[in-house]
């Protein structure tokens, strides 16, 4: 079987796709022929060594996979040879094959599609994780979201729209306007327009409920004061450290050096909360687990559908990666494992 590697801290030139043995199933686990592959920032992130969380190099990334059992190990119940699944890898779901504990193997209903599958996990676990888990969105609330043409973003607009905020503000590039607006988001130019005053200006100087952060550094604390009293600010990415394919020290030292330290007497008398998010850390799975089922009933009573950008042949990585570093994208990139 093939997969891909990243050997060493680089840019998308040293991404490798490599010929390995085919993996067995051990007592427990199922071996899964992937179909779909989810490509996250998480990923560029860890390529270029800034991720902090990932396995030594070289390693396969790749948190989420969708496809076929192809056989299954000693003891294994209630999924068979042929079954449809969702896998969730943690690492490695760049790959033809998988092979993991079956806890972690989600079998798919006949109506949802691998694209669908593929898409789900990362960005609306966390979207979901964040606003509803943490947040408890309530009907009429406001909120605000970074990178809202991104697969986290789109994520985002359609929970909103599903728990029935009353307005979802979402900052993006310009030649993102027409993409975000059809979410039903009120279009903020990231370049041109203060978000912070936005806030304020569309909800009667009060600010946002809620406020989702991907962005990091001195960003963070003006999402902070884009919240109205009693708002929930969620940090779950640093996408200012990455300046394109390559690794920027400088870059990446001035997100660190400019990320705010709050202080917790203001935040009292604010009565503000803010949340690190960070969904591979989770110490109980079954929280996120419960969060995938609450999703798969959602998608099929279509309250939420995974928007894709694009799907890209595993061979074409390195480009599906650019792809994102040049924020092309509107809405979640996948990788095409399946047999040709």
């Amino acid at each position: 079987m093939r997969k891909v590697i990243y050997p060493a801290v680089g840019g998308v030139d040293t991404i490798r796709i490599v010929e390995v043995a085919d993996p067995v199933a051990g007592p427990g686990e199922a071996r899964v022929r992937v179909h779909r592959a989810g490509i996250n920032f998480a990923d560029l992130m860890m390529r270029q060594g800034l991720y902090g969380s990932n396995p030594d190099y070289p390693f396969t990334p790749g948190y989420e996979a969708a496809g076929e059992i192809m056989d299954v190990g000693e003891g294994v119940e209630g999924i068979s040879p042929g079954d449809r699944v969702l896998a969730i890898t943690a690492f490695g779901g760049y790959s033809e094959q998988v092979v993991l504990n079956t806890n972690r193997v989600i079998s798919l209903p006949d109506s949802m599609s691998f694209d669908q599958a593929a898409a789900i996990p990362v960005t609306y676990g966390t979207a979901f994780h964040m606003l509803v888990y943490l947040g408890n969105l309530s009907e009429g609330e406001t909120v605000l979201v970074h990178h809202a043409a991104g697969g986290v973003g789109t994520a985002v607009a359609q929970l909103c729209k599903a728990y029935g905020a009353s307005l979802v503000l979402g900052t993006a590039s310009a030649p993102k306007r027409e993409f975000v607006e059809s979410l039903g988001m009120r279009f903020v130019d990231r370049e041109a327009e203060d978000f912070v005053e936005v806030c304020k200006s569309t909800t009667e100087g009060k600010g946002v409920h809620h406020a989702i952060d991907p962005v990091g550094g001195n960003h963070v604390m003006r999402s902070y004061k884009a919240l109205r009293r009693g708002g929930k600010l969620y940090f779950f990415g640093a996408s200012s450290a990455v300046k394109g394919d390559k690794r920027s020290i400088l870059a990446a030292f001035k997100m660190w050096r400019s990320t705010p330290r709050f202080n917790p007497l203001k935040m009292m008398s604010s009565n503000k909360a803010v949340f690190g998010v960070h969904m591979g850390l989770l110490d109980n799975e079954s929280v996120f687990s419960g969060h995938l089922e609450n999703l798969s009933g959602m998608l099929l009573k279509g309250q939420i559908d995974p928007i894709i950008d694009s799907v890209w042949r595993f061979e074409q990585v390195a480009e599906a990666q650019m792809h994102i570093h040049n924020r092309s994208n509107r809405g979640k990139v996948l990788l095409d494992f399946s047999p040709q």
